[in-house]
């Protein structure tokens, strides 16, 4: 069972929301951010990648990186940006991109489940990307955003939720034309209900921010030591999410473009394809089924289909399509050994859809690209449920969290 607790957040007024709503900090670069927030100064980008205020020559790890996100959120909520919530409670979080439509809760997860790996991750995470993440926590002394988790989708929850919706508390349309709607659910009873809920729950799952969710779990690590007569329930020993149910999230394929054919003659190339896949030439690029792949080569499309003696159904990363292509086509054939490391390999998320892959090829010079079938969810548990890691770049989720529309200070007294 999991813990899910709510919590009393500061919310973005109507009148700023627009303003406010940025993209979460990992999604986008530092030029890019610069670009997204210039002649805005209330862009929450000004909290999470603070660097866009300060010279570009200043090093992403300055100390005055650090210090400017802090007087940033200082900033805003001395301008009564964001309103502080006069009870603890649930915040419900729908999102709407194009016939999607998903709904999670925002709450609060706790470090010590993460600990014991009810919080269940299926990254690796960098060090220094973690160093990062934790400084600005514990500068901040808050949760400037929520990590991005799913749980296996429970009736009652769902149903709950939904009838928990009337009129949004806020409503807001990002520039890629997604649509967030938040409802605050503050009644004692029906807080108390979700909490009860969710101890029915087995475990959470982290879909994306696995550095944000190591940041949030070190620094209260960090603050327990520090603290000579521990409770328990310090605000430290929490950190914000928000949970969706797994059934409602959309899993985008997530593609790769290679930069040459590793010297091998087209003829050559083909020759030791067909040694573990079959196919075809095809006028339909993305892939219809798992174990299928879309291939662009030499401005054509072909359809491959992976041999059965490539499915490894006894191992749930290794029967991923995204392993089926690295161990029997990218690795022996093209020579990319890792794909974390090698420059021959670059990623394309689905979202961009299949012209990227074709323009990479036709104007960027890539030799061929192929597209992918994307991962479902239920892969994915059973990787984490197995304590083991996705390939990098295997999932690409849509729509994006918004950042900027619920933050949780964890010291208010530093105000």
């Amino acid at each position: 069972m999991v813990t899910f607790k709510p919590f009393a957040g500061f919310r973005v007024k109507k009148d700023f929301a627009s303003l406010v709503l940025s993209p979460p900090y990992d999604v986008i670069s530092s030029e890019e951010a610069r670009e997204f927030a210039k002649g805005n100064p209330y862009s929450f980008l000004r909290v999470t990648k603070p660097e866009i205020d300060l010279d570009p020559s200043v090093h992403l790890y300055d100390d005055r990186v650090y210090q400017q996100g802090s007087r940033n959120l200082r900033w805003f909520i001395g301008e009564r940006v964001f309103q502080k919530e006069q009870r603890p409670a649930f915040y419900l979080y729908e999102q709407t991109m194009g016939s999607h439509v998903q709904t999670g809760i925002f709450g609060l997860c706790s470090v010590k489940e993460y600990e014991k790996g009810l919080i269940k991750r299926h990254e690796h995470t960098r060090k220094d990307k973690e160093d990062d993440r934790t400084r600005h926590v514990t500068e901040q002394n808050a949760n400037s955003e929520p990590v991005f988790l799913f749980f296996k989708s429970n009736p009652e929850i769902v149903s709950l939720v939904e009838s928990c919706k009337g009129t949004p508390d806020l409503e807001v349309t990002a520039r890629d034309g997604v649509v967030h709607k938040v409802f605050v659910i503050d009644d004692p009873a029906t807080t108390k209900r979700i909490e009860e809920l969710f101890l029915t729950v087995d475990a959470f799952y982290v879909a994306d921010g696995h550095h944000r969710t190591k940041a949030y779990v070190r620094h209260g690590q960090a603050e327990r030591l520090a603290n000579p007569n521990p409770k328990g329930d310090e605000p430290y020993e929490f950190f914000m999410a928000v949970v969706f149910p797994h059934d409602q999230l959309m899993v985008m394929d997530y593609n790769r473009v290679v930069a040459d054919l590793a010297g091998l003659s087209h003829d050559e190339f083909f020759r030791k394809i067909g040694e573990n896949f079959d196919y075809e030439p095809t006028n339909e690029p993305k892939p219809s089924r798992p174990k299928e792949f879309g291939m662009y080569l030499e401005g054509r499309w072909y359809r491959l289909r992976a041999k059965p003696h490539t499915w490894r159904q006894d191992d749930p990363v290794a029967s991923l399509d995204c392993s089926i292509l690295q161990d029997y086509l990218l690795g022996p054939v093209l020579g990319i050994k890792d794909p974390r490391t090698d420059h021959r390999i670059d990623f394309v998320g689905g979202i961009r859809g299949v012209k990227e892959l074709e323009k990479r090829c036709d104007e960027l010079g890539f030799a061929c690209a192929f597209a992918l079938y994307p991962v479902a969810l239920e892969q994915l548990m059973k990787v984490a449920d197995a304590g083991k890691v996705m390939p990098p770049k295997s999932t690409w989720f849509e729509p994006k969290l918004g950042s900027g529309l619920i933050l949780r200070l964890l010291d208010e007294t530093a105000l």
